[in-house]
């Protein structure tokens, strides 16, 4: 069983930056993939980023790519979503999940790719 619990959403202003974190208990968070997915008012929960047990690997979601970073200090069980040059349409709650599937090709993209979720931060970005 692996607990995951998100921090560092907040409001703020279009242009800004925030740092997303996602800490893990129980299994080591190194056993697994970890992944980034957003759900705005509305819509269905989407994919954003996801990176490798190791972290050599990672893919973004077009949407986010070259503004958002995902990283990992397996060291501290702990995933960070950096993001940069938000915009009124990055407005979520964000979710942070780990996942191991097997037979799957990466990237892992699915939410069924993933086994373990968090609560979500809300992340308010105004214009």
């Amino acid at each position: 069983q692996v607990q995951l619990v998100e921090s560092g959403g907040g409001l703020v202003q279009a242009g800004g930056s925030l740092r997303l974190s996602c800490a893990a208990s129980g299994r080591t968070v190194s056993s697994y993939a970890m992944g980034w997915f957003r759900q705005a008012p509305g819509k269905e929960r989407e994919f954003v980023a996801v990176i490798s047990r190791s972290g050599g690997n990672t893919w973004y979601a077009s949407s986010v790519k070259g503004r958002f970073t995902i990283s990992r200090d397996n060291a501290k069980n702990t995933v960070y979503l950096q993001i940069h040059s938000l915009k009124p349409e990055d407005t979520a709650v964000y979710y942070c999940a780990a996942g191991a599937p097997s037979g799957v090709a990466w990237p892992y993209r699915k939410e069924n790719d993933y086994d373990y979720w968090g609560q979500g931060t809300q992340v308010t970005v105004s214009s």
